[in-house]
């Protein structure tokens, strides 16, 4: 299924949850905590949430790429360098974080707990950025792109450069799509430090076992478009406004009045769950 309007998109009265700007949690689970928790609540009734953020420094491992034989060392070289590093509970490979890659977390309720329409959630993501960087003539392609890290069948690109991977959570009552945008920088760059890190961690590890990255795949928003140098905030900010317009004042008071936001404790208490259910085996 593919929505060609934004009201198909069914986001409506959806809240918004802007951190793109807080970087006072500075551990990189904590983002996937927070959707981990509100996806909960979501399923117990709360509202639907689009969750925005970003971290300074980050590389986040896929549960394949944390069997490898040398992810251990990879992860060692990775934090000689400043690099947080983690293996996230969603689907996907390796992908490394920055200021320049804006994430957004699509929590919504299953309207069958026995639903598994992954697709239709997949392509529910594609629109609404489809539909974020339309102001900006861009064509957005989906279908996996070779030598990309993280690659998959809903790699997002233009002009044949990738600049979105998408994954998935599913819980029992609601589900989180995920979305990474390479909106600034370099992506040959970001391509390079990941082909660096299977290096090491595949240690002899046949081919087939993990992604064969290029530096010619992956690319910014801010290098395949006219969308500027502040790639990032302009993109946040049209994925907010799509958001917006589907809004109604009743509808979003009825949606905040359901909202139940965790602590930062119990946020805390999630990562800390989530960093020992998922850690590399050793």
């Amino acid at each position: 299924m593919e929505w060609n309007h934004i009201k198909d998109l069914q986001l409506d009265n959806m809240l918004v949850l802007n951190r793109m700007n807080d970087f006072s949690q500075r551990d990189v689970l904590y983002p996937f905590a927070l959707d981990e928790l509100l996806c909960r609540r979501t399923g117990q009734g709360g509202p639907a949430i689009c969750h925005i953020w970003r971290h300074p420094q980050a590389f986040v491992m896929g549960l394949r790429d944390s069997k490898l034989p040398g992810a251990g060392a990879a992860q060692q070289w990775l934090e000689s360098m400043g690099w947080s590093t983690i293996v996230r509970n969603s689907g996907g490979a390796a992908v490394p974080l920055d200021l320049g890659v804006i994430n957004i977390s699509l929590i919504m309720p299953k309207s069958d707990a026995l639903s598994f329409h992954f697709h239709d959630d997949f392509e529910r993501m594609y629109g609404l950025i489809r539909h974020a960087l339309e102001a900006y003539g861009c064509q957005v392609d989906k279908g996996e792109i070779a030598g990309a890290y993280c690659p998959g069948e809903f790699d997002l690109s233009i002009n044949g450069y990738k600049f979105c991977g998408i994954a998935q959570r599913r819980q029992t009552h609601a589900y989180i799509v995920q979305a990474f945008v390479v909106a600034e920088g370099s992506g040959a760059e970001r391509a390079r430090l990941v082909r660096s890190f299977y290096d090491r961690a595949a240690n002899g590890e046949g081919a087939g076992e993990y992604p064969v990255v290029t530096d010619r795949s992956t690319a910014s928003l801010e290098e395949l478009t006219a969308i500027g140098q502040n790639a990032g905030d302009s993109f946040a900010a049209a994925v907010a406004r799509i958001i917006r317009s589907q809004q109604t004042e009743q509808g979003l008071r009825a949606a905040e009045a359901k909202l139940d936001m965790p602590s930062i404790e119990q946020v805390h208490a999630m990562a800390d769950v989530l960093r020992t259910r998922y850690a590399i085996e050793e």
